[in-house]
C-alpha cells in the first residue's frame, strides 16, 4: 500500500455527533487518507480514500473508521459485507505532480476532496510510521433482518500487526474538502492541518472482532 495521510483538527461537536458510544472523542483530530493498493490478494489493483476519527475505547487509543470511498466493486463488497469497512463507490486518485504528492476524491462528476503534500521533503522515523499503520481501528457492523429490523449491530475492532515499512516521509500539507450531500466529508471541516505522512508498506489485514453489541446493550 501507498498511503497519503493528512491529519487535521476539526469541530469537536461535529465529531461527537458522528462517533458512536462507547467510543469517546478525546482529541478533535481526523485523518484523511488515500491508499493506492496496486497488488491486493484476490482483489487486484484499486484506490481507496476515507476519514478516520481519533477515539478511545476502554482506555485504548485508536481510530473510528467513518467512511471509505473505493473505485472497485469487489473491494467494496468484500470489505463491507464480509467484514465491517464502511465502503461505497467513488473515484480516488494518488499521484505525483512535479514536487507535490496529490490525492483527490471525486464523487460522480464532482470533486469533493483535494490533498497535497510536499513530495519526500523529510524522512520519517520508521517506528512512528509503523505506529500510524498499526493503530487499532473501530467500525460499526450492521446486518438487517429480512423485514429491515437490525439483526446484527456491533462495534468491532481490528488492527494491523504485520506491516513492513518500506519508506516514510513527512512534509508540508494542505487539504480542501467540498460540500456534497451524498459524500459529506466537509461536515468535518478542516480548521488546521496538524501533520502529514507518505508511507509505503506491505501489510496483512487481520479479521475484525466484536467488542460491543448494541442490540444486547
Amino acid at each position: 500500500r501507498e498511503y497519503l495521510n493528512i491529519y487535521y483538527r476539526t469541530d469537536p461537536e461535529a465529531l461527537r455527533r458522528m462517533v458512536p458510544e462507547p467510543l469517546t472523542v478525546t482529541n478533535p483530530i481526523v485523518r484523511f487518507e488515500i491508499m493506492r493498493m496496486p497488488d491486493v490478494t484476490g482483489l487486484g489493483d484499486y484506490t481507496e480514500t476515507g476519514q478516520l476519527i481519533a477515539v478511545e475505547h476502554e482506555g485504548e487509543a485508536g481510530e473510528f473508521n467513518l467512511a471509505m470511498y473505493v473505485d472497485s466493486v469487489p473491494a467494496i463488497s468484500s470489505g463491507r459485507e464480509y467484514s465491517a469497512y464502511p465502503k461505497k463507490g467513488g473515484s480516488p486518485s494518488l499521484y505525483v505532480d512535479s514536487d507535490t504528492l496529490v490525492g483527490t476524491l471525486d464523487y460522480g462528476t464532482l470533486r469533493v476532496a483535494t490533498a497535497t503534500m510536499g513530495y519526500k521533503h523529510h524522512a520519517m522515523n520508521l517506528d512512528e510510521a509503523r505506529a500510524e499503520i498499526c493503530s487499532p481501528a473501530f467500525m460499526v457492523k450492521t446486518v438487517p433482518n429480512y423485514d429491515g429490523t437490525p439483526r446484527i449491530c456491533e462495534l468491532v475492532r481490528t488492527q494491523v500487526t504485520n506491516a513492513t515499512i518500506k519508506s516514510a516521509f513527512t512534509g508540508p500539507a494542505r487539504l480542501e474538502l467540498f460540500a456534497h450531500a451524498i459524500a459529506p466529508l466537509a461536515d468535518l471541516p478542516v480548521l488546521e492541518v496538524v501533520g502529514a505522512s507518505h508511507i509505503l508498506t506491505d501489510l496483512t489485514l487481520n479479521p475484525v472482532e466484536p467488542v460491543y453489541d448494541y442490540l444486547a446493550a
